[in-house]
């Protein structure tokens, strides 16, 4: 199948990964298994598409090692639907995925230890139990009955069409309307990336579109920065950032822009920034917060390790650690897990989680409240 491809146990063991220090040799053997037993395979898709098909065996691995990693099963149930949903759109049975998982498991559980075998069992046990429920297509993100709906339908058609002076125009003209930052953040920004990628997802776009409308999103984002810097500063500071390797980093952007409007002051790290300059701004900025943030599984592991990287650093005050994105809003205490202070399922909310982590008397002195 080339070119298919997203209680609290304490923080994650991250030193070494059984399944992600073997994924090669363990994609290979999964693969060798799938064409001896479907050799019409072989005669569809030849060495080149075997090669595909280790390469997207060896995404299915990792998204299992974070599940086994961090001990949540519904981690690889959700990839599950999500690879569901995806080979629906390129015509894959559901049936010759749930043989893939099979052999995936068996592979796997009979090369690693038993403990992480019965993890791996229990993993893939509860993606293949919820199989044949999962839906065959994600519902849509953008509705016209939502709030600001009909503006996100066109602002997403001029994006999709590669139009982003319409898109520009759009926005410009709610704002003049009476449409608040926040608004279109959460009501047409947001709902437009989700809808494209789940476009992408079902094939019904190209990867290229995704691309333009992130870019382009994040310039008209950037149009607004006066508004958002309008704020009266409070005097307190903010480090947000993506974990390496995540390339969907529009999402924390929006998570420091909701701190901005709130009056701190936030910097904005964007993703693959090194753990030691993460500390770095940390204590530059005297930063109360650090805000991090995954948006696939397969990087639950990578937020453990920021987490305890900046925990094992000398601190006067110590940054409490907020994180959010795909994988926390799945499982409720993954971010017991990966060792953070708490979780935000959204921007918004980012924002009157972390003012409680740092009290009230912290927030009166900044805004200087006798």
């Amino acid at each position: 199948m080339p070119g298919t491809v997203r209680p609290v146990q304490g923080p994650i063991r991250i030193a070494s990964n059984p399944i992600v220090d073997r994924r090669e040799d363990l994609a290979r053997a999964v693969v060798a298994i799938q064409f001896e037993r479907w050799p019409a395979l072989y005669a569809r898709y030849g060495e080149t598409g075997r090669e595909r098909c280790v390469e997207d065996v060896g995404f299915h691995l990792l998204y299992l090692a974070e599940a086994v990693a961090s001990d949540s099963p519904a981690l690889f149930r959700e990839y599950v639907a999500w690879v569901k949903i995806l080979f629906a759109g390129i015509g894959i049975p559901d049936g010759e995925l749930g043989e893939s998982l099979e052999i995936l498991r068996d592979v796997v559980a009979a090369r690693v230890d038993p403990a992480t075998a019965a993890r791996v069992r229990s993993c893939v046990g509860e993606g293949l139990s919820a199989l044949p429920g999962l839906p065959r297509e994600a519902p849509p993100f953008v509705r016209p009955e939502a709030p600001l709906g009909a503006l996100a339908r066109s602002y997403m058609d001029a994006l999709l069409a590669g139009d982003r002076r319409r898109a520009t125009a759009l926005v410009t003209e709610a704002t003049a309307a009476g449409a608040t930052v926040p608004d279109l953040y959460l009501h047409v920004f947001q709902p437009t990336l989700r809808e494209i990628g789940r476009l992408w997802q079902t094939r019904a776009i190209t990867v290229a579109h995704e691309h333009f409308a992130t870019a382009a999103t994040q310039a008209i984002m950037g149009q607004l920065y006066p508004a958002i810097f309008a704020a009266e500063r409070r005097g307190l500071s903010m480090v947000a950032t993506c974990v390496s390797g995540e390339q969907h980093e529009i999402g924390v952007r929006m998570v420091a822009d909701f701190f901005e409007m709130a009056g701190w002051d936030s910097h904005y790290l964007g993703a693959n920034t090194p753990v030691t300059s993460i500390v770095q701004a940390l204590r530059e900025r005297n930063a109360r917060i650090l805000a991090v943030s995954a948006t696939i599984t397969a990087h639950v592991g990578r937020v453990a390790a920021l987490i305890a990287a900046v925990r094992a650093e000398p601190w006067e005050r110590p940054p409490q650690v907020l994180v959010g994105g795909y994988p926390f809003n799945l499982v409720p205490d993954l971010w017991r897990t990966v060792g953070a202070d708490a979780f935000a399922p959204g921007a918004e909310e980012a924002v009157a989680i972390a003012e409680r982590l740092i009290g009230p008397a912290t927030r009166d002195r900044a805004a200087g409240v006798a």
